[in-house]
């Protein structure tokens, strides 16, 4: 074989054995969130390092020597990282007890990163849910249909969307309306509209007011 092909070859099977090694599971969470966690990367890489050796190497608790040598920042570094993590909780250490050897023994937990990366996870995904749900006006427009006992018309959803976009009533004071309208024994849109003409007019813009306001109307 030509030097080439040789080199190639070997290559080729430093390769194999690499692949054949193994690989690391990595929480996809891990990449994602640590930086709402307020990790470097260099703290990330030693989180990392303690899994593999962990997994592939079966060492539950690797000494700094060990650490420090895979990593290629200063030996401190890896000191003040190491203790970071275990200072803010992302990073534990179980004691536990061989009883064959009698030898007691220690092993890191990432169960409390999991959970901060977890909760990280969930917040992110509520606001995204919340940005991308429509507003509430769904619940509105059901709210109106079900006093009315009937489908509302199109002509009474554009006064609703009116009441909402162009007055700019908020909707729990609609609903009040509503409400008002409802006790009064005159549910139909022209008097809820005018009760919250008369609001706006006098100057109620919370459902607390209103009823203030309803109940000073009855007393008179």
């Amino acid at each position: 074989m030509k030097r080439n092909e040789i080199e190639q070859s070997e290559l080729l099977a430093a390769f194999t054995a690499g692949w054949r090694s193994g690989n690391v599971a990595v929480p996809y969470l891990l990449l994602a969130s640590y930086r709402q966690l307020k990790l470097s990367e260099a703290e990330v890489m030693l989180i990392i390092h303690v899994m593999a050796l962990m997994e592939k190497e079966n060492k539950d608790f690797p000494t700094l020597e060990e650490l420090q040598g895979r990593m290629s920042i200063p030996p401190e570094k890896v000191i003040a990282a190491l203790q970071k993590l275990l200072k803010e909780g992302l990073l534990s250490i179980d004691e536990g007890f061989d009883p064959v050897t009698g030898v007691q023994n220690e092993k890191y937990n990432f169960n409390p990163l999991m959970e901060r990366l977890a909760a990280c996870w969930l917040e992110e995904t509520t606001k995204r849910q919340q940005q991308e749900e429509p507003p509430v006006r769904k619940d509105i427009f059901s709210i109106f249909e079900k006093e009315f006992a009937r489908p509302l018309t199109p002509m009474e959803l554009e006064s609703i969307t009116g009441w909402l976009d162009k007055d700019g009533y908020p909707e729990d004071l609609i609903l009040a309306g509503l409400k008002e309208a409802v006790f009064a024994g005159k549910v139909h849109f022209r008097y809820i509209d005018r009760i919250l003409l008369e609001w706006s007019r006098n100057r109620i813009k919370t459902v607390e007011q209103a009823k203030e306001h309803s109940q000073k109307f009855r007393t008179r």
